[in-house]
């Protein structure tokens, strides 16, 4: 394997985690740990997909991980929010 297939491999294998994980109910769609592997495994995907130039991929991990950014951007705000009251 080269350093795409590990990055993207790496990248995957963190989104499955964060899937599995959720089904097996040790994480909850709305834990930080569970948006973090979206976010990072998303990331990492999508630039191994941008390194093969597969568009398709790029697409579809390029949108998984904003939505995973605009989760976590939502954590974020409910803890400030949180915290202030």
């Amino acid at each position: 394997m080269d350093r795409v297939d590990w990055i993207g491999s790496i990248g995957v294998f963190q989104i499955l985690l964060a899937y599995v994980l959720n089904m097996l109910g040790k994480l909850n769609k709305g834990d930080l740990t569970f948006i973090l592997l979206n976010l990072v495994g998303a990331g990492m995907a999508c630039l191994a997909s941008i390194l093969m130039h597969y568009m398709p991929f790029i697409i579809l991990e390029g949108v998984w991980a904003l939505v995973s950014l605009i989760s976590l951007l939502q954590f974020k705000w409910k803890s400030k929010k949180k915290t202030f009251i």
